[in-house]
Order: C-alpha cells, then structure tokens, then sequence
C-alpha cells in the first residue's frame, strides 16, 4: 500500500512529548481517513476481538488511549518512508540551519505510538474524535527499513523559521504471507 502523509506547522528539533503528541494527532486524523477506504476499510476486523488465533488484533491500549498502528511486527508488515521537507530557508542552510537530523527524531517519534510514559504528554485524555481508536503509522520505528530525505526551501516567506511542510511517503510491504495477513504491498 502507497499513501502520502501531510504536515503544516511548526518542526521543533528535539521535540517536547508534548509537541510530538501534537503532530501526532494530525496524522491521526489523515490514518483515521485512510482506515475509512479500501482496502484498509475492508479490514476493519482486525480492530474487534477474535476468538480464532489466526486473527491480528491491532488496538493496542496505552494510558486512556487505544492505539492502533497500521504497521506492526506481529502482522510482518515494514514501512518504507520517504520525506519531502519544504522549509523557508535557503540553500546550504537547509541541512546546517534546519537542524534536519533532529527534526527528522520528532516526525518518527510523533509517526509512532509512545512505549514509555515519557515519551507521551502527563494527564492528557482522548479528545471525542480520537476514540475509540487513535490511529498512528508504526508500532516502533524499527519496522522502517528505508528512508529518503530532501529538502527543499519553501519559497513563501515566514518569519518563523520553524514552520515547514512536509509530505511523506508511506509504501508498506507484507514481508511474510501469514493466514489472514493483509495484503497492502
């Protein structure tokens, strides 16, 4: 399966949990879109318990929110990852001024389900439209095993320079064909 996530907004380098959370949410609201149309809309079993022991149950509890990763180990689904950063600066500053290493920390933070309580916001609650489920992209960065990155100056002018955007192109692969496991290659 091919998709192209979108963010719009600022890209702090080192993230907060709490600004990590915050791109979260959007791309929750762009996966919770997703899981609405083939050919993960005909999958919508995997979101109800099973009593067969074939089956893949995704939602995955964590403090008051149920997670579900669209990309997870159990299923042998991996991601490949590619990233367009538009950001308002110019060439040979786009590396160096953009601190792109640490920007690119918070986008997989914020593209994966929190596993530790410090890596989640203190007392935060699911908002209406985040549940029952909460949808993000990976249950752990380690099932990415490609990613491509380049930067672009945006040329609209923004006097802060943290506002990007960024266009990431999500291509999962089934890496072993299993009873019951999707197939979004």
């Amino acid at each position: 399966m091919e998709f192209v996530l979108h963010y719009h907004g600022p890209l702090r380098p080192n993230g907060s949990s709490t600004h990590k959370h915050q791109l979260r949410q959007i791309f929750h609201q762009q996966l919770k879109c997703l899981w609405d149309q083939p050919p993960l809309s005909e999958h919508k079993s995997y979101l109800e318990p099973s009593k067969k022991k074939s089956s893949y149950y995704l939602p995955r509890p964590f403090d008051s929110f149920v997670f579900v990763p669209l990309v997870t180990g159990e299923m042998n689904v991996i991601a490949e990852l590619s990233f367009v950063i538009l950001q308002p600066l110019s060439h040979g500053q786009l590396i160096h001024g953009g601190d792109i290493d640490n920007r690119l920390k918070t986008l997989f933070d914020a593209l994966t389900m929190p596993r530790h309580q410090n890596a989640f916001p203190r007392n935060i609650k699911p908002k209406s439209y985040q549940t029952p489920f909460f949808f993000c992209l990976l249950e752990d960065d380690s099932l990415v095993t490609s990613v491509a990155v380049k930067t672009e100056q945006l040329l609209i002018p923004r006097k802060d320079k943290l506002i990007v955007d960024v266009l990431i192109n999500v291509k999962t692969r089934v890496t072993r064909v299993t009873p019951g496991n999707p197939n979004w290659n």
